[in-house]
């Protein structure tokens, strides 16, 4: 079950919960790690968007449907989604995955490339 902190405005997921996600039509992967990060290994179907550019292309972010935040350990997708939070997008549609990318691999699941 996603886990929300009061003191942050979105909620953490583990890889199982994001697995889950990936799976739904109502949720939209944001890899938010640098374009050589991305390139390396990302989630299936993640879009890259970099965090230091996330604020900058606001309009961008989908406002139906859930955003799983993903980076390579789970500090920038936390910030990315309390960028997201600033413009305006609701906590019930805002995602990260807890250990990002690494968390995802050790757990065995596919990455493409």
């Amino acid at each position: 079950m996603p886990r929300k902190d009061e003191r942050e405005p979105f909620y953490r997921v583990d890889v199982a919960e994001a697995k889950e996600m990936a799976a739904a039509d109502d949720v939209v992967i944001i890899d938010v790690r640098e374009p050589h990060e991305f390139q390396g290994g990302h989630i299936p179907a993640a879009t890259l968007l970099p965090v230091n550019s996330v604020f900058a292309r606001r309009e961008e972010l989908p406002k139906d449907k859930k955003i799983l935040f993903v980076c390579a350990v789970g500090q920038r997708s936390a910030l990315a989604a309390e960028m997201a939070a600033a413009a305006g997008l609701p906590a019930d549609h805002l995602y990260t995955l807890d250990g990002g990318t690494d968390a995802w691999r050790k757990a065995g699941e596919p990455v493409e490339v």
